[in-house]
């Protein structure tokens, strides 16, 4: 999974690919017409959102946080329509295909953003791991630091801190008054997130790291004021900040959140659920379609592990087996380092492979890491953090190295496949360096798309031998089966009334996944509507247009190209990707 930050501002990232790129020499009325709209809404779409133009190299705003007021959002809502006003006056006969569908995409971008905030979405700006403040605590490794400047900046951002946090929690208390909430069960132990930035000391802070070295553009007689400065900022604005905030997480909102946990069950919960399902697959699927897709793919999946404990001789059940492989020291690393050493040469021999499966690979490299450890407990296996735009960092690939007994390593091959690469760092960083793109585009990320690719990244994994035994490949399949169950429980959890129980029963028994792992991923779909169909819907249509291509083109099928057709207009929707490989299909068929 990619790491993201909720919010009204990113909520909706539900943007095109495929956009015309003619010069304006070339371009038409009406495409200029269409660019300059684009232009103008990214461009206030970052002045609105400041975290977001440093993340995308727009500097000039680095010194200030966004405005999550009330009146604030309101007016960016309204903006949004005016914009939308604006889309009917632009001739559609004088733009070309590729421009049309991308003023389309951009319209239900623009009403996505809209449903977004009618539905209060701003009211609930955490999932079990993520929220605002844990996207604030990403600051020292996302904000370019190479000058004097820059930490002045830094420290502003700081000291706008406790304004921010008064700001989210005003929403929240107007979501609590409506009964708009997170589910209560899943915030046990959410106070972690928090607590850890709460500290006696400045120099004990993840906030303090920029400023124990300096580069070299910080000359030596700034360095001590900015460190001083630095620190007053951490004790005055930034611990004060979430102390705040977990004053009213233990005080009011986790004691009055809803006992409830399905968001049909929410005010208007039905449409909120459907709405969602449409923001993250962009496909017209219900609930129940999705949920008897999941129980086949679950059946199909079920019998190629069977099959696989056949292969090594276990004498036992389904269940027997997955007990095995839960409690047998062999799968497991003894220490931290084990774990990411292990991920590491993986990762490396995925790398070696990758010339043979791309014609065209990014220029930004990626490491390897550990989850900090203000996240860790409550947080996923792995996440991809790609490289903020126009920085000297790398992206990273975060692998979970707390509590070592539900780290199986017969799954890390299919995780590191699906968050570094082929997955989200190829793509993204592919993305990012389509320069001749709307920025929109280049910096957009649709679930449906990313997250299928990152599936369809682990298959991908068989054709490039990196399951070198069929432990690997049964974690590979429970990867898959875990994508598979998400159909079901999602769906199950929002609009069948499932219990947490239930969910995790199911979980439990068709995958290999820890226990921990079970209870944390269910806690993640219970808080994070609609996000976990994504996955599943995606690899389905990535899969199901490379046998398309396969069977049209024959022996001129070269997957290389296919790769870099599926990946050369960015993240994209997926009815927009089937018209992107069926013009693949055609040109080459063509040349």
């Amino acid at each position: 999974m990619h790491l993201r930050r909720p919010g009204i501002l990113l909520s909706a990232f539900f943007l095109v690919a495929g956009c015309s790129t003619q010069s304006p020499s070339t371009e038409s009325d009406e495409a200029a017409k269409l660019h300059t709209l684009f232009a103008e809404e990214w461009d206030f779409r970052t002045r609105e959102d400041p975290l977001l133009a440093t993340s995308v190299g727009r500097n000039e705003l680095d010194h200030l946080l966004p405005q999550m007021t009330l009146e604030d959002l309101e007016r960016r809502v309204e903006t949004w329509g005016g914009f939308l006003d604006r889309l009917p006056a632009i001739d559609r006969d004088g733009l070309d295909e590729t421009d049309r569908i991308s003023a389309d995409i951009f319209s239900g971008q623009l009403r996505s953003f809209i449903e977004d905030f009618e539905a209060g979405a701003h009211q609930i700006p955490l999932t079990v791991d993520d929220g605002f403040h844990i996207g604030f605590a990403h600051l020292p490794a996302s904000m370019p630091l190479a000058s004097a400047a820059d930490y002045e900046a830094y420290i502003s951002r700081l000291r706008a801190f406790p304004e921010y946090v008064a700001q989210h929690v005003e929403h929240m208390r107007t979501g609590l008054e409506r009964g708009f909430t997170m589910p209560r069960i899943v915030l046990e132990g959410y106070e972690v997130t928090i607590e850890s930035h709460i500290v006696d000391e400045a120099q004990r802070s993840v906030f303090h790291r920029p400023f124990e070295s300096f580069p070299v553009g910080v000359v030596e007689g700034e360095r001590d004021g900015l460190r001083r400065a630095g620190a007053e900022a951490i004790m005055e604005s930034v611990v004060p900040g979430y102390q705040s905030f977990l004053e009213f997480m233990a005080r009011e909102y986790i004691p009055g959140a809803r006992t409830t946990l399905g968001a049909s069950e929410l005010p208007n919960g039905e449409a909120y659920y459907a709405q969602r399902i449409r923001h993250f697959t962009t496909l017209d699927l219900s609930a129940e379609e999705i949920h008897e897709l999941g129980l086949q793919e679950v059946a199909r999946i079920r019998a190629e592990m069977l099959e696989i404990i056949d292969e090594v001789g276990f004498e036992g059940d389904f269940a027997a087996f997955l007990q095995f492989l839960r409690s047998d020291a062999r799968f497991y690393a003894e220490t931290p380092e084990e774990l990411l050493r292990e991920a590491s040469y993986i990762a490396k021999r995925m790398d070696a492979a990758l010339p043979a499966l791309f014609g065209t690979l990014p220029r930004v490299p990626y490491g390897v890491a550990p989850v900090p450890d203000h996240l860790a407990p409550k947080y996923t296996s792995g996440r991809y953090v790609g490289s903020p735009a126009g920085s000297t960092q790398p992206g990273y690939y975060w692998v979970n190295t707390y509590a070592l007994e539900n780290r199986p390593l017969y799954v890390l091959p299919a995780l590191t496949l699906h968050e570094a690469v082929p997955g989200h760092h190829l793509q993204i960083s592919l993305s990012q360096e389509l320069a001749d793109l709307p920025d929109f585009r280049r910096y957009s990320y649709i679930s449906a798309f990313g997250e299928g690719w990152g599936l369809y990244s682990e298959w991908l994994g068989l054709e490039a031998g990196i399951y070198e035994d069929p432990y690997d490949n049964f974690g590979r399949l429970t990867y898959e089966m875990w994508r598979a169950c998400r159909l079901v429980v999602d769906t199950g959890i929002h609009a069948k009334g499932w219990t947490r129980e239930q969910t995790m029963d199911y979980m439990a028994s068709n995958t290999a996944l820890s226990l921990h792992e079970v209870r944390t991923e269910t806690d993640r779909y219970i808080s994070w509507p609609g996000q976990a169909l994504a996955y599943k819907l995606g690899e389905i249509e990535i899969k199901k247009l490379r046998r398309e291509a396969e069977e049209a083109l024959g022996d001129r099928f070269d997957v290389r190209a296919f790769h870099d057709a599926v990946l050369a207009n960015g993240s994209v929707p997926l009815p927009v990707l089937r018209e992107v490989i069926r013009g693949f299909i055609r040109d080459r068929q063509a040349s």
